[in-house]
């Protein structure tokens, strides 16, 4: 005989902890399960933000909340406005966890550790009753509806099938086969995925040995695509990244994989300012002073704009007022239309995020339901959408999964 629950949570990341414990702290008594396939829980969770885990981004507003999301943004409006930033910021204080606000919005624990919040996730669903079970692999989801029993069955990798009245996917994004497979037993027709937020693999004298040095106002935008962003700017060792990159990425990400992430990118290290004319001032201001020396510009370090000026030709011992003025163009055009080859992709920081997924408009969003099957709902990443960086993916989770978990302990109170 299959063990029976009242709801079974497919997948232990943020949004299915969350849905879990939301359901199980408003239905005292619920007989709630996580079943995660992997050893752990909440892995994507500890190594987010570096390791600091950002909960959420400092944007009360849903409708401004929702701009930040690629996919899924106006589905998200209504569901922001029933449970938003300050919602979630409310429910962690009061379990004894505060937050804190960087100066780009991002919100982390005061802690900088996201042990914090898994320890913070696994204590609520430890005392609202929730049972965990890892290394267990869903294979098959099956709706009944019998006179004794109407619900699903769950057909696992290794176990003994389950039973549930109620059943959530939150099994993260469906770049994996498992996550898409299950929500097409359910009658859905999950959007390929295919990775955002990644950094620009690109090989190119004039940023080579420079890794670290970052540009705090910069823009960029992809050569025949209406793609641009602005933003800090970051150079690595194997080539560009820092948030404007990873809006980039993430606005772009089907337009950047149709391409097979092989485009060029171009780069204003200095928008809003007319280079030129500064150039011709310095031509007087500091007329003996050799160009390589120090860097025109405050927003552009030394080490920039020596490998710029050493790019454009120009001579170490090359003084302002002797600068021909084809060099001095070419050193404009690589300050502010600088072209780099992209040739490939990296991974930010251990994160992987995808957009595609489960259609919003397949399910209800007011309670994140199929409008397939029902009784069955979805939360997270496993649906068709995805934030740029700062926290917005997890405030999708907190959001989706509050939302799910509350409908579902009303539905089942109902019965």
């Amino acid at each position: 005989m299959s063990e029976t629950w009242d709801l079974i949570i497919i997948g232990g990341g943020a949004a299915g902890f969350y849905a879990a414990i939301t359901c199980a702290e408003a239905r005292p008594g619920t007989r709630v399960l996580i079943v995660e396939k992997s050893a752990r829980v909440l892995q994507k969770v500890k190594i987010s933000g570096g390791g600091r885990c950002n909960v959420t981004h400092d944007c009360p507003d849903p409708k401004r909340m929702a701009s930040f999301y690629p996919r899924g943004n106006r589905a998200l409006i209504g569901p922001l406005h029933h449970f938003g930033v300050l919602d979630t910021i409310r429910w962690f204080n009061a379990r004894g966890v505060q937050l804190k606000t960087e100066s780009d919005g991002r919100m982390f624990p005061t802690t900088d550790d996201s042990t914090t919040i898994i320890d913070c996730l696994s204590a609520a669903a430890d005392k609202a009753g929730v049972e965990i079970r890892t290394s267990h692999g869903v294979k098959d989801i099956t709706p009944i509806d019998s006179a004794a029993f109407t619900g699903f069955e769950l057909t696992m990798h290794r176990q003994e099938p389950l039973r549930a009245r109620k059943v959530l996917l939150a099994t993260g994004g469906t770049r994996t086969a498992a996550g898409a497979s299950l929500a097409r037993t359910l009658g859905h027709n999950p959007i390929p995925a295919v990775p955002s937020l990644f950094t620009f693999n690109i090989e190119d004298a004039r940023i080579d040995g420079l890794a670290g040095v970052s540009v705090e106002h910069a823009s960029a935008r992809v050569q025949g695509e209406k793609l641009t962003t602005d933003g800090p700017i970051l150079i690595t060792h194997w080539g560009l990244s820092g948030p404007a990159i990873l809006k980039l990425s993430a606005w772009g990400a089907r337009e950047l994989h149709a391409r097979d992430y092989s485009f060029t990118l171009e780069v204003n290290w200095l928008p809003g300012i007319n280079v030129s004319e500064r150039f011709h001032k310095l031509r007087t201001d500091w007329g003996k002073r050799q160009v390589s020396t120090r860097s025109a510009f405050d927003a552009i370090s030394k080490r920039l704009w020596e490998s710029l000026v050493g790019a454009a030709g120009i001579d170490g011992e090359c003084r302002w007022a002797e600068l021909p003025k084809a060099k001095s163009n070419k050193l404009a055009e690589y300050l502010t239309r600088a072209e780099f080859g992209v040739a490939g992709k990296s991974t930010n920081k251990d994160e992987f995020v995808t957009c595609g997924g489960v259609p919003t408009d397949e399910v209800d969003t007011r309670t994140f339901e199929s409008r397939k099957t029902p009784g069955a709902y979805f939360a997270g990443e496993i649906l068709n959408i995805d934030g740029v960086t700062g926290g917005f993916n997890f405030q999708n989770a907190w959001t989706t999964g509050h939302l799910a978990g509350m409908a579902i302990a009303s539905e089942l109170a109902a019965k």
